[in-house]
């Protein structure tokens, strides 16, 4: 990834995240957390930085649920990996 735009990163990690919560093989908790995290992805209102860090929080916790795929968590892994440089 070679963007430094802060909007097309979270467009990245949107786009991950939608993949993860239309997956119907996907524990309904953590499909719920992806569309939480879209959510606060989007919310303008708050700087790169907080919305980042809010989404990874949320997106730690469903990488670290027993129940979460391997293919769910890997890419909840590569979401985290493009949102870590926006929180800072």
């Amino acid at each position: 990834m070679s963007s430094d735009n802060p909007e097309e990163k979270i467009e990245m990690a949107n786009n991950l995240l939608r993949m993860v919560a239309e997956d119907t093989s996907v524990p309904r908790n953590i499909r719920r957390i992806a569309n939480n995290a879209i959510e606060i992805l989007s919310d303008k209102e708050k700087s790169y930085a907080l919305r980042a860090s809010n989404a990874i929080s949320l997106l730690d916790e469903a990488a670290s649920d027993p129940n979460c795929p391997i293919h769910a968590r890997t890419r909840i892994w590569q979401i985290i990996s493009i949102l870590e440089p926006l929180n800072r």
